[in-house]
């Protein structure tokens, strides 16, 4: 599976992180979006691209989770996503593009895979007004935009298709730079959570456990090597426990870690999710099994 990057200018060192967290900041910073109820903030595991077409238990859960919306929770004005499948260098991005174009990111699928089309709207007036208040980390320049170059990866058409199939919310995607330490990932989240009183659903898209390399596709869901549940279960632990913080520290696990990511980008946004999310809110587990024994769907919704 091929993932692309932007590559961006470097920004000058030795900031500070600026960005917006009060509900009074994002009011000014905002004035795109309009003030609203709190929206949840959601971490899907995405897994194998098929689950956008497949009629499984996971497409279905997040069709279910969709029909939530206006009913359970307010419609979203926006929704930003934070795929696994968008890696930048040099900072943080966010789509600025009108029409944000479908990326098929993969390759060996069937052809009804590669058919697909989201037409969900982009929203670049919002999206410059995010990417000023919520500042690089280090450096406190304003996160890039990009109005050319990405769109909507399948880490976030695949999941966005089956929750709001008509289309007609508009989506941002937040690209994110690969080379920057977890705890960065976690204080770019923490810059996003003012959004949640402005209407803006926040979603992350990958995987808890997520190692390609030795997926037994035979596997049933209950079954998974055993430092894939073990890792699931430490992270699931600090999650339903409010220990978001030390969702950063993962790499501590050390082997159990290089086997669950042998590389990181599908656990990043997990990272940004958990920012955004107030420790004493409750997490709301669903799909907690496995695919192909070595990628994790379990996914959360808070609020």
């Amino acid at each position: 599976m091929r993932r692309r990057s932007v590559v961006g200018a470097g920004f000058v060192a030795g900031g500070t992180m600026l960005g917006i967290t009060s509900l009074a900041g994002a009011a000014e910073a905002f004035g795109a979006l309009k003030k609203s109820p709190r929206m949840p903030v959601i971490f899907v595991g995405h897994g194998s691209p098929m689950n956008a077409i497949g009629d499984n238990a996971y497409r279905r859960s997040w069709q279910s989770l969709g029909a939530e919306f206006g009913t359970r929770y307010p419609k979203p004005q926006l929704i930003l996503c934070v795929s696994a499948h968008w890696l930048t260098r040099g900072g943080w991005y966010l789509t600025g593009m009108a029409r944000p174009r479908m990326i098929h990111d993969f390759g060996g699928f069937p052809q009804a895979l590669f058919d697909q089309q989201y037409p969900a709207p982009g929203a670049p007036e919002a999206a410059a007004q995010i990417a000023q208040a919520v500042r690089q980390p280090l450096s406190g320049a304003p996160l890039s935009l990009d109005t050319s170059e990405w769109g909507f990866d399948h880490g976030t058409w695949s999941v966005l298709k089956p929750m709001f199939p008509r289309a007609d919310i508009p989506v941002i995607q937040l690209g994110m730079d690969y080379a920057r330490p977890p705890a960065q990932h976690y204080q770019v989240g923490q810059q996003l959570r003012a959004l949640r009183e402005r209407g803006v659903l926040i979603v992350g898209s990958g995987n808890i456990v997520h190692n390609l390399r030795v997926t037994r596709r035979d596997a049933a869901p209950d079954q998974a090597y055993d430092w894939a549940i073990e890792f699931d279960r430490v992270v699931a632990d600090q999650l339903a426990n409010g220990r978001l913080k030390e969702l950063s520290e993962f790499r501590n696990l050390g082997s159990m870690a290089a086997q669950a990511h042998p590389t990181h980008d599908h656990y990043l946004p997990l990272l940004h999710a958990a920012g955004a999310v107030d420790a004493r809110e409750s997490p709301r587990f669903f799909n907690a099994d496995f695919q192909s024994a070595s990628i994790s769907m379990r996914s959360v919704v808070w609020g």
